[in-house]
C-alpha cells in the first residue's frame, strides 16, 4: 500500500487555499476538506435563525443549537469536488456569498463553535490521504502533518480575485466593499484569542501574489514528492 500523507494549508482568506487544495486532492486522489465552508455553513445557520447580523451576534443561543447542525461533505462527480451540505441542504452557493463572507469571522471566533468543527475535522483525516484548507489546520487541527502550506498575498490581489470571482457569478458587488472584507477579516483572524490564524513553525509559506496557478501547483506538487518519498 502506498505512502498516505497529511497535507494542511492555512493562510488569509481569497489566497487561493481551496483552488490549489481541490488541485492536489485530485492529483493524489485525496479526500479534500474545505473547513471555511464548515463554518460558513454555521453562520448561514445563524443568519437564517437571525441569531447574527452586521451588530449583533447572539452566542448563547447559537451554542444550544449547535447538536441541531449537521454538516457533510457530499462529492459532486460533474464539478469534480465535495459540495457542503448543511442539515441534508446543499449550501454550496449560499454559503459563497458576500453577506456570509461578512460575519463568518465573528461565528469563527466562538469556542464551542471551534471545538465542534475540529473534532469533525479530526476525525475526517484519521487515516491521513487527506488535505485539509483553513485557518488553523497546520497548528490546531492536525499540528503533525507531515506538509503545512501557510499561502499569502497582497490584499488588493486578494480582493481582486474576490471580486473577479463574485462578479463571474453574477454577484452584484462592490470592490472597496470586499477588499474593507479582506481586511476586515484579516484582522479578527489573526487576534482571535481562539486558534488564532498563524503561520506553524514547520510550516513552507508561499506568496502566490504574482504566481500564476499552473506554477503554484507545481511547486506544491514537487513538495509533496519530497514528502512521499
Amino acid at each position: 500500500m502506498s505512502k498516505k500523507i497529511t497535507i494542511a494549508i492555512d493562510g488569509f482568506s481569497s489566497t487561493g487555499k481551496s483552488t490549489i487544495a481541490k488541485q492536489l486532492a485530485k492529483e493524489l486522489g485525496y479526500i479534500y476538506v474545505d473547513t471555511g465552508a464548515m463554518y460558513r455553513a454555521v453562520t448561514l445557520y445563524a443568519i437564517n435563525k437571525e441569531y447574527v447580523s452586521e451588530n449583533f451576534l447572539n452566542v448563547e443561543k447559537l451554542i444550544d443549537d449547535l447538536d441541531k447542525i449537521s454538516l457533510s461533505f457530499q462529492f459532486n462527480a460533474t464539478l469534480g469536488f465535495a459540495e457542503m451540505y448543511l442539515n441534508g441542504k446543499n449550501v454550496e452557493k449560499e454559503i459563497r456569498t458576500l453577506a456570509v463572507s461578512k460575519l463568518v469571522s465573528p461565528i469563527a471566533t466562538i469556542s464551542d463553535v471551534r471545538r465542534k468543527l475540529v473534532l469533525e475535522q479530526q476525525e475526517m483525516g484519521k487515516n491521513k490521504g487527506i488535505v485539509m484548507d483553513g485557518r488553523d489546520i497546520g497548528t490546531v487541527v492536525f499540528p503533525d502533518a507531515e506538509l503545512k502550506l501557510f499561502m499569502t498575498a497582497s490584499p488588493d490581489k486578494r480582493a481582486k480575485r474576490r471580486y473577479k470571482e463574485l462578479i463571474d457569478r453574477g454577484d452584484d458587488v462592490n470592490y472597496e466593499e470586499i477588499l474593507h472584507n479582506v481586511v476586515e477579516r484579516d484582522r479578527i483572524d489573526s487576534t482571535r484569542e481562539d486558534s488564532p490564524l498563524t503561520k506553524a513553525i514547520d510550516a513552507i509559506e508561499l506568496d502566490n501574489s504574482d504566481m500564476g496557478l499552473k506554477e503554484q501547483f507545481e511547486r506544491i506538487m514537487s513538495l509533496v514528492a519530497q514528502k512521499l518519498k
